[in-house]
Protein backbone atom coordinates (compact mmCIF):
# COMPACT_ATOMS: atom_id res chain seq x y z
CA UNK A 1 0.00 0.00 0.00
CA UNK A 2 2.89 2.27 1.03
CA UNK A 3 4.34 2.46 -3.03
CA UNK A 4 1.12 2.82 -4.53
CA UNK A 5 0.07 5.42 -1.61
CA UNK A 6 2.95 7.46 -3.09
CA UNK A 7 2.29 6.84 -6.35
CA UNK A 8 -1.22 8.43 -6.27
CA UNK A 9 -0.51 11.35 -4.29
CA UNK A 10 2.44 11.97 -6.65
CA UNK A 11 0.13 11.86 -9.79
CA UNK A 12 -2.02 15.14 -8.78
CA UNK A 13 -1.86 17.37 -11.62
CA UNK A 14 0.29 20.59 -11.42
CA UNK A 15 2.05 19.62 -7.84
CA UNK A 16 5.55 17.94 -7.51
CA UNK A 17 5.57 14.24 -6.04
CA UNK A 18 6.34 15.57 -2.42
CA UNK A 19 3.94 18.35 -2.29
CA UNK A 20 1.25 16.33 -3.56
CA UNK A 21 1.78 13.69 -1.03
CA UNK A 22 2.42 16.31 1.75
CA UNK A 23 -0.95 18.09 0.39
CA UNK A 24 -2.87 14.88 0.88
CA UNK A 25 -1.24 13.67 4.23
CA UNK A 26 -1.91 17.71 5.68
CA UNK A 27 -5.27 17.42 4.82
CA UNK A 28 -5.60 14.29 6.62
CA UNK A 29 -3.18 15.76 9.41
CA UNK A 30 -6.40 18.69 9.91
CA UNK A 31 -8.73 16.40 9.91
CA UNK A 32 -6.92 14.61 13.16
CA UNK A 33 -5.91 18.20 14.53
CA UNK A 34 -9.36 19.17 14.48
CA UNK A 35 -10.69 16.35 17.02
CA UNK A 36 -9.48 18.73 20.15
CA UNK A 37 -12.08 21.24 19.03
CA UNK A 38 -14.80 18.65 19.01
CA UNK A 39 -15.09 17.81 15.20
CA UNK A 40 -13.99 14.78 13.51
CA UNK A 41 -11.24 12.22 14.46
CA UNK A 42 -7.73 10.78 12.73
CA UNK A 43 -9.61 7.76 11.54
CA UNK A 44 -12.52 9.48 9.89
CA UNK A 45 -13.00 9.68 6.19
CA UNK A 46 -11.80 13.04 4.62
CA UNK A 47 -14.92 13.25 2.49
CA UNK A 48 -17.56 14.75 4.61
CA UNK A 49 -21.22 14.72 4.49
CA UNK A 50 -22.95 17.87 2.92
CA UNK A 51 -23.99 19.42 6.50
CA UNK A 52 -20.62 18.50 7.98
CA UNK A 53 -19.27 20.76 5.08
CA UNK A 54 -21.82 23.79 5.18
CA UNK A 55 -20.97 23.70 8.91
CA UNK A 56 -17.47 23.88 8.10
CA UNK A 57 -17.82 26.98 5.81
CA UNK A 58 -19.98 28.60 8.44
CA UNK A 59 -16.80 28.90 10.69
CA UNK A 60 -15.95 32.23 11.46
CA UNK A 61 -12.92 33.51 9.29
CA UNK A 62 -10.68 33.43 12.25
CA UNK A 63 -11.00 29.71 12.95
CA UNK A 64 -10.79 28.92 9.17
CA UNK A 65 -6.99 30.72 9.63
CA UNK A 66 -6.13 28.21 12.14
CA UNK A 67 -7.15 25.36 10.48
CA UNK A 68 -5.31 26.72 7.26
CA UNK A 69 -2.01 27.11 9.61
CA UNK A 70 -2.41 23.58 11.03
CA UNK A 71 -2.19 22.10 7.47
CA UNK A 72 0.88 24.28 6.93
CA UNK A 73 2.17 23.10 10.12
CA UNK A 74 1.69 19.53 9.49
CA UNK A 75 3.32 19.81 5.77
CA UNK A 76 6.20 21.30 6.91
CA UNK A 77 7.14 19.83 10.43
CA UNK A 78 5.88 16.43 9.62
CA UNK A 79 6.15 15.85 5.94
CA UNK A 80 8.91 18.01 4.88
CA UNK A 81 10.91 17.60 8.37
CA UNK A 82 9.54 13.81 8.93
CA UNK A 83 9.15 14.71 12.90
CA UNK A 84 8.24 11.76 14.24
CA UNK A 85 7.56 9.59 11.36
CA UNK A 86 6.88 6.12 12.77
CA UNK A 87 7.23 4.67 8.95
CA UNK A 88 9.88 4.82 5.81
CA UNK A 89 8.33 4.05 2.08
CA UNK A 90 11.17 4.07 -0.48
CA UNK A 91 9.16 4.29 -3.34
CA UNK A 92 9.34 6.03 -7.40
CA UNK A 93 13.31 6.66 -6.30
CA UNK A 94 12.64 8.76 -3.09
CA UNK A 95 12.56 8.05 0.59
CA UNK A 96 9.23 8.86 2.57
CA UNK A 97 9.04 9.62 6.22
CA UNK A 98 5.19 9.45 6.90
CA UNK A 99 2.95 8.31 9.78
CA UNK A 100 0.44 5.66 9.89
CA UNK A 101 -1.81 7.54 11.41
CA UNK A 102 -2.45 9.65 8.31
CA UNK A 103 -2.13 6.97 5.92
CA UNK A 104 -5.17 4.60 7.39
CA UNK A 105 -7.24 7.71 6.32
CA UNK A 106 -10.34 5.73 4.39
CA UNK A 107 -9.99 8.14 1.35
CA UNK A 108 -6.32 7.28 0.69
CA UNK A 109 -7.19 3.98 1.20
CA UNK A 110 -9.77 4.14 -1.46
CA UNK A 111 -8.00 5.77 -3.87
CA UNK A 112 -5.31 3.26 -3.81
CA UNK A 113 -7.46 0.32 -4.01
CA UNK A 114 -8.52 2.32 -7.73
CA UNK A 115 -4.83 2.83 -8.94
CA UNK A 116 -4.28 -0.80 -8.30
CA UNK A 117 -7.33 -1.85 -9.96
CA UNK A 118 -6.28 0.17 -13.33
CA UNK A 119 -2.59 -1.57 -13.03
CA UNK A 120 -2.98 -4.93 -12.49
CA UNK A 121 -0.62 -7.16 -14.54
CA UNK A 122 1.21 -10.52 -14.14
CA UNK A 123 3.85 -8.75 -11.67
CA UNK A 124 1.03 -7.20 -9.34
CA UNK A 125 -1.98 -9.30 -9.25
CA UNK A 126 -0.86 -11.44 -6.07
CA UNK A 127 0.50 -9.02 -4.40
CA UNK A 128 -2.70 -6.47 -5.23
CA UNK A 129 -4.64 -9.41 -3.99
CA UNK A 130 -2.89 -10.25 -0.81
CA UNK A 131 -3.01 -6.29 -0.37
CA UNK A 132 -6.68 -6.13 -0.87
CA UNK A 133 -7.16 -8.78 1.51
CA UNK A 134 -5.36 -6.52 4.68
CA UNK A 135 -7.04 -3.65 4.14
CA UNK A 136 -10.57 -4.89 3.27
CA UNK A 137 -10.59 -3.84 -0.08
CA UNK A 138 -13.26 -6.15 -1.72
CA UNK A 139 -13.57 -4.73 -5.01
CA UNK A 140 -9.84 -5.10 -6.18
CA UNK A 141 -9.82 -8.39 -4.96
CA UNK A 142 -12.74 -8.97 -6.81
CA UNK A 143 -11.09 -7.37 -10.05
CA UNK A 144 -7.95 -9.56 -9.60
CA UNK A 145 -9.83 -12.66 -9.72
CA UNK A 146 -10.85 -11.74 -13.01
CA UNK A 147 -7.82 -10.70 -13.95
CA UNK A 148 -6.65 -14.45 -13.19
CA UNK A 149 -9.58 -16.03 -14.41
CA UNK A 150 -9.36 -14.12 -18.02
CA UNK A 151 -5.14 -14.80 -18.10
CA UNK A 152 -4.48 -17.84 -16.20
CA UNK A 153 -4.29 -20.33 -19.00
CA UNK A 154 -3.99 -17.59 -22.00
CA UNK A 155 -0.74 -15.87 -20.75
CA UNK A 156 1.10 -18.20 -18.47
CA UNK A 157 3.92 -17.07 -17.10
CA UNK A 158 6.74 -18.56 -14.34
CA UNK A 159 6.71 -15.92 -11.89
CA UNK A 160 2.95 -16.24 -11.53
CA UNK A 161 2.90 -19.16 -11.30
CA UNK A 162 5.15 -19.25 -8.17
CA UNK A 163 3.06 -16.55 -6.77
CA UNK A 164 0.15 -17.82 -7.00
CA UNK A 165 -1.22 -19.43 -3.69
CA UNK A 166 -3.39 -22.74 -3.08
CA UNK A 167 -6.53 -20.75 -2.05
CA UNK A 168 -6.30 -18.13 -5.31
CA UNK A 169 -5.97 -21.64 -7.69
CA UNK A 170 -8.59 -23.06 -6.02
CA UNK A 171 -11.03 -20.43 -6.59
CA UNK A 172 -9.55 -20.46 -10.00
CA UNK A 173 -9.92 -24.13 -11.41
CA UNK A 174 -13.47 -24.40 -9.62
CA UNK A 175 -14.78 -21.64 -11.90
CA UNK A 176 -16.79 -21.95 -15.06
CA UNK A 177 -15.77 -18.73 -15.71
CA UNK A 178 -12.13 -20.00 -16.52
CA UNK A 179 -10.85 -19.03 -19.90
CA UNK A 180 -9.60 -22.45 -21.16
CA UNK A 181 -7.25 -22.95 -23.92
CA UNK A 182 -7.46 -25.35 -25.40
CA UNK A 183 -9.21 -28.14 -23.10
CA UNK A 184 -9.36 -29.56 -19.72
CA UNK A 185 -6.08 -31.14 -20.25
CA UNK A 186 -4.58 -28.38 -20.85
CA UNK A 187 -5.83 -27.52 -17.40
CA UNK A 188 -4.87 -30.06 -15.70
CA UNK A 189 -0.85 -29.47 -17.63
CA UNK A 190 -0.99 -25.95 -16.51
CA UNK A 191 -1.66 -27.75 -12.96
CA UNK A 192 1.21 -29.52 -13.11
CA UNK A 193 3.55 -27.39 -13.81
CA UNK A 194 2.38 -24.78 -11.16
CA UNK A 195 2.95 -27.41 -8.47
CA UNK A 196 6.34 -28.12 -9.74
CA UNK A 197 7.20 -24.35 -9.43
CA UNK A 198 5.64 -24.03 -6.04
CA UNK A 199 7.63 -27.30 -4.60
CA UNK A 200 10.71 -26.35 -6.31
CA UNK A 201 10.65 -22.48 -6.53
CA UNK A 202 13.95 -22.18 -6.97
CA UNK A 203 13.69 -23.40 -10.44
CA UNK A 204 14.72 -20.74 -13.22
CA UNK A 205 14.66 -21.55 -16.90
CA UNK A 206 12.16 -20.75 -19.86
CA UNK A 207 8.49 -21.38 -19.54
CA UNK A 208 8.67 -23.75 -22.36
CA UNK A 209 11.45 -25.93 -20.19
CA UNK A 210 8.86 -25.78 -16.99
CA UNK A 211 6.25 -28.80 -18.22
CA UNK A 212 9.87 -31.66 -19.33
CA UNK A 213 11.06 -30.39 -15.99
CA UNK A 214 8.45 -31.09 -13.92
CA UNK A 215 7.65 -34.26 -15.90
CA UNK A 216 10.99 -35.29 -14.74
CA UNK A 217 10.78 -34.28 -10.98
CA UNK A 218 7.83 -36.26 -10.86
CA UNK A 219 8.91 -39.35 -12.32
CA UNK A 220 11.30 -39.19 -9.77
CA UNK A 221 9.02 -39.01 -6.79
CA UNK A 222 7.09 -42.11 -8.43
CA UNK A 223 10.64 -44.57 -8.17
CA UNK A 224 10.67 -43.00 -4.53
CA UNK A 225 7.12 -43.83 -3.62
CA UNK A 226 6.25 -47.00 -5.59
CA UNK A 227 3.53 -47.40 -7.68
CA UNK A 228 0.66 -47.85 -5.43
CA UNK A 229 1.26 -44.03 -4.03
CA UNK A 230 -0.46 -41.15 -5.85
CA UNK A 231 1.60 -38.02 -5.43
CA UNK A 232 -1.64 -36.16 -4.02
CA UNK A 233 -1.44 -38.88 -1.25
CA UNK A 234 2.06 -37.94 -0.36
CA UNK A 235 3.46 -35.48 2.67
CA UNK A 236 4.53 -33.35 -0.23
CA UNK A 237 1.62 -33.68 -2.35
CA UNK A 238 -1.16 -33.29 0.44
CA UNK A 239 -1.78 -29.75 0.38
CA UNK A 240 -2.83 -29.84 -3.16
CA UNK A 241 -5.30 -32.27 -3.15
CA UNK A 242 -8.08 -29.68 -3.02
CA UNK A 243 -6.70 -27.96 -6.22
CA UNK A 244 -6.88 -30.49 -8.25
CA UNK A 245 -10.06 -32.16 -6.86
CA UNK A 246 -12.04 -29.07 -9.21
CA UNK A 247 -10.56 -30.65 -12.29
CA UNK A 248 -13.75 -31.61 -14.28
CA UNK A 249 -12.12 -35.65 -15.22
CA UNK A 250 -14.44 -36.41 -17.24
CA UNK A 251 -13.65 -34.28 -20.04
CA UNK A 252 -10.11 -35.56 -19.60
CA UNK A 253 -10.42 -39.41 -19.68
CA UNK A 254 -12.62 -38.56 -23.07
CA UNK A 255 -8.79 -38.72 -24.73
CA UNK A 256 -7.32 -41.78 -25.13
CA UNK A 257 -3.46 -39.79 -25.03
CA UNK A 258 -5.03 -37.75 -22.68
CA UNK A 259 -5.96 -40.77 -20.11
CA UNK A 260 -2.68 -42.63 -20.51
CA UNK A 261 -0.49 -39.18 -19.57
CA UNK A 262 -2.82 -39.04 -16.32
CA UNK A 263 -2.23 -42.95 -15.86
CA UNK A 264 1.71 -42.05 -16.11
CA UNK A 265 1.73 -39.48 -14.18
CA UNK A 266 0.36 -40.75 -11.31
CA UNK A 267 -0.27 -37.63 -9.49
CA UNK A 268 -3.92 -38.60 -8.50
CA UNK A 269 -5.59 -40.77 -6.76
CA UNK A 270 -6.71 -44.13 -7.83
CA UNK A 271 -9.91 -43.89 -6.51
CA UNK A 272 -11.01 -40.79 -8.16
CA UNK A 273 -10.12 -42.00 -12.01
CA UNK A 274 -12.44 -44.98 -11.29
CA UNK A 275 -15.31 -43.09 -10.21
CA UNK A 276 -15.12 -40.81 -13.31
CA UNK A 277 -14.42 -43.91 -15.62
CA UNK A 278 -17.15 -45.49 -13.89
CA UNK A 279 -19.34 -42.15 -14.12
CA UNK A 280 -18.58 -41.82 -18.04
CA UNK A 281 -19.65 -45.72 -18.99
CA UNK A 282 -22.81 -44.99 -17.30
CA UNK A 283 -23.29 -41.69 -19.14
CA UNK A 284 -22.16 -43.29 -22.64
CA UNK A 285 -24.48 -45.88 -21.79
CA UNK A 286 -27.47 -43.62 -21.61
CA UNK A 287 -26.74 -42.03 -24.96
CA UNK A 288 -26.61 -45.52 -26.30
CA UNK A 289 -29.62 -47.19 -24.87
CA UNK A 290 -31.96 -44.66 -23.30
CA UNK A 291 -31.52 -42.50 -26.24
CA UNK A 292 -30.71 -39.73 -24.15
CA UNK A 293 -31.01 -37.09 -26.54
CA UNK A 294 -28.94 -33.95 -24.35
CA UNK A 295 -30.35 -31.13 -21.79
CA UNK A 296 -33.94 -29.91 -22.83
CA UNK A 297 -33.52 -27.01 -19.74
CA UNK A 298 -31.41 -24.36 -18.52
CA UNK A 299 -29.88 -25.74 -15.13
CA UNK A 300 -27.60 -22.97 -14.45
CA UNK A 301 -25.89 -25.09 -11.34
CA UNK A 302 -25.16 -28.35 -13.14
CA UNK A 303 -23.55 -25.89 -16.24
CA UNK A 304 -21.28 -24.05 -13.48
CA UNK A 305 -20.08 -27.14 -12.06
CA UNK A 306 -20.02 -29.62 -14.81
CA UNK A 307 -19.97 -27.92 -18.26
CA UNK A 308 -17.17 -29.03 -20.71
CA UNK A 309 -14.68 -25.76 -20.50
CA UNK A 310 -12.29 -25.58 -23.81
CA UNK A 311 -11.28 -22.42 -26.01
CA UNK A 312 -9.46 -21.40 -28.90
CA UNK A 313 -7.01 -18.26 -29.72
CA UNK A 314 -7.56 -16.58 -32.81
CA UNK A 315 -4.55 -14.79 -33.75
CA UNK A 316 -5.82 -12.57 -36.73
CA UNK A 317 -8.46 -12.14 -38.85
CA UNK A 318 -9.81 -14.91 -41.32
CA UNK A 319 -12.00 -18.47 -41.86
CA UNK A 320 -11.07 -20.33 -39.19
CA UNK A 321 -13.10 -23.86 -38.36
CA UNK A 322 -11.96 -26.43 -35.32
CA UNK A 323 -14.10 -29.53 -33.69
CA UNK A 324 -15.16 -30.05 -30.40
CA UNK A 325 -16.52 -33.46 -29.73
CA UNK A 326 -17.69 -33.85 -26.71
CA UNK A 327 -16.82 -37.78 -25.31
CA UNK A 328 -18.00 -39.08 -28.61
CA UNK A 329 -21.69 -38.94 -27.34
CA UNK A 330 -22.68 -38.85 -30.90
CA UNK A 331 -21.95 -35.45 -31.43
CA UNK A 332 -19.63 -34.09 -33.77
CA UNK A 333 -20.06 -30.09 -33.05
CA UNK A 334 -17.85 -28.46 -36.12
CA UNK A 335 -17.39 -24.44 -35.12
CA UNK A 336 -16.62 -22.14 -37.45
CA UNK A 337 -15.36 -18.54 -37.37
CA UNK A 338 -16.01 -16.82 -40.95
CA UNK A 339 -17.46 -13.19 -41.40
CA UNK A 340 -17.71 -11.96 -38.21
CA UNK A 341 -19.97 -14.88 -37.25
CA UNK A 342 -19.38 -17.77 -35.20
CA UNK A 343 -21.25 -21.05 -36.70
CA UNK A 344 -22.36 -24.43 -34.67
CA UNK A 345 -23.21 -27.25 -37.25
CA UNK A 346 -23.82 -30.68 -35.88
CA UNK A 347 -21.53 -33.05 -38.20
CA UNK A 348 -23.24 -36.50 -38.74
CA UNK A 349 -23.06 -37.80 -42.79
CA UNK A 350 -21.08 -34.61 -44.53
CA UNK A 351 -17.87 -35.30 -43.34
CA UNK A 352 -15.87 -37.70 -41.70
CA UNK A 353 -15.17 -38.31 -38.14
CA UNK A 354 -12.82 -40.03 -36.04
CA UNK A 355 -14.94 -41.46 -33.59
CA UNK A 356 -18.72 -42.31 -34.14
CA UNK A 357 -22.01 -39.97 -34.56
CA UNK A 358 -25.41 -40.17 -33.18
CA UNK A 359 -28.10 -41.02 -35.93
CA UNK A 360 -31.04 -39.88 -33.73
CA UNK A 361 -33.20 -36.72 -35.26
CA UNK A 362 -32.43 -34.05 -32.98
CA UNK A 363 -29.29 -33.64 -30.57
CA UNK A 364 -29.66 -30.72 -27.87
CA UNK A 365 -27.09 -29.28 -26.40
CA UNK A 366 -26.63 -26.40 -23.10
CA UNK A 367 -23.88 -23.34 -23.96
CA UNK A 368 -22.73 -20.32 -23.26
CA UNK A 369 -20.08 -19.00 -25.51
CA UNK A 370 -17.69 -15.71 -24.63
CA UNK A 371 -15.02 -13.91 -26.62
CA UNK A 372 -12.49 -11.72 -25.82
CA UNK A 373 -9.62 -9.72 -26.82
CA UNK A 374 -6.82 -8.13 -24.17
CA UNK A 375 -3.75 -5.88 -24.42
CA UNK A 376 0.15 -6.48 -23.40
CA UNK A 377 -0.85 -6.16 -19.64
CA UNK A 378 -4.11 -9.10 -19.85
CA UNK A 379 -6.72 -5.90 -19.34
CA UNK A 380 -10.07 -7.21 -21.05
CA UNK A 381 -10.34 -4.59 -24.35
CA UNK A 382 -13.53 -5.88 -25.46
CA UNK A 383 -15.82 -8.85 -24.67
CA UNK A 384 -19.39 -10.33 -25.61
CA UNK A 385 -21.13 -13.59 -24.06
CA UNK A 386 -24.42 -15.47 -25.51
CA UNK A 387 -25.41 -16.46 -21.91
CA UNK A 388 -26.45 -20.07 -21.30
CA UNK A 389 -28.34 -21.25 -24.10
CA UNK A 390 -30.15 -24.67 -25.31
CA UNK A 391 -29.40 -25.53 -29.09
CA UNK A 392 -31.24 -28.21 -30.81
CA UNK A 393 -29.66 -29.43 -33.71
CA UNK A 394 -30.79 -31.87 -36.17
CA UNK A 395 -28.56 -34.43 -38.63
CA UNK A 396 -26.13 -31.88 -40.22
CA UNK A 397 -27.44 -28.60 -39.14
CA UNK A 398 -26.02 -25.45 -38.50
CA UNK A 399 -26.84 -22.32 -36.32
CA UNK A 400 -25.16 -19.04 -36.17
CA UNK A 401 -24.70 -18.79 -32.13
CA UNK A 402 -23.13 -15.39 -32.87
CA UNK A 403 -22.98 -12.45 -34.85
CA UNK A 404 -19.85 -10.17 -34.02
CA UNK A 405 -19.91 -6.26 -34.70
CA UNK A 406 -16.54 -4.44 -35.61
CA UNK A 407 -15.33 -3.34 -32.27
CA UNK A 408 -15.23 -6.73 -31.48
CA UNK A 409 -13.19 -7.70 -34.16
CA UNK A 410 -9.17 -7.03 -32.20
CA UNK A 411 -6.81 -9.88 -32.45
CA UNK A 412 -6.02 -11.73 -31.02
CA UNK A 413 -9.58 -13.26 -30.52
CA UNK A 414 -9.88 -15.21 -27.63
CA UNK A 415 -13.10 -17.65 -28.27
CA UNK A 416 -14.30 -19.95 -24.75
CA UNK A 417 -16.75 -22.17 -24.72
CA UNK A 418 -18.97 -24.07 -21.87
CA UNK A 419 -20.41 -27.58 -22.64
CA UNK A 420 -23.14 -29.84 -21.61
CA UNK A 421 -24.14 -32.55 -24.16
CA UNK A 422 -25.83 -35.02 -21.51
CA UNK A 423 -28.65 -34.53 -19.20
CA UNK A 424 -27.04 -35.40 -15.80
CA UNK A 425 -28.41 -38.65 -14.00
CA UNK A 426 -30.39 -38.33 -11.30
CA UNK A 427 -29.32 -39.63 -8.16
CA UNK A 428 -30.96 -41.27 -5.34
CA UNK A 429 -31.53 -39.93 -2.40
CA UNK A 430 -28.84 -42.68 -0.50
CA UNK A 431 -26.58 -41.94 -3.42
CA UNK A 432 -27.08 -38.15 -2.64
CA UNK A 433 -26.83 -38.84 0.95
CA UNK A 434 -23.84 -41.14 0.70
CA UNK A 435 -21.66 -38.25 -1.34
CA UNK A 436 -23.12 -35.85 0.94
CA UNK A 437 -21.38 -37.88 4.05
Amino acid sequence: MGALGSRVLGRRAGQPRGEAAAAAEGRAGSAGKRKRGGAEGPGDSDSDGEPERDERLALPRSRRKKLKSTSKYIYQTLFLNGEDSDIKICALGEEWNLHKLYLCQDGLIQQCGETMKETITAQTVCGYYNTAGTYGLDSVKKKCLEWLLNNLMTHQNIVLFKELSINIMKQLISSSNLFVLQVEMDVYTALKKWMFLQLVPSWNGSFKQVLTEADAWFAERRREFGADVAFLESEQGNPFLPVFSHLRLQYIISDLASARIVERDALLPSEWLSSVYKQQWFAMLRAEQENDTGPQEINKEELEANSMRCGRKLVKDGEYCWRWTGFNFGLDLLVTFTNRYIIFKRNTLNQTCSGSVSLQPRRSLAFRLRLASFDSSGRMICSRTTGYQILTLEKDQEQIVMNLDSRLLTFPLYICCNFLYTTPEKRTESEAQLENS
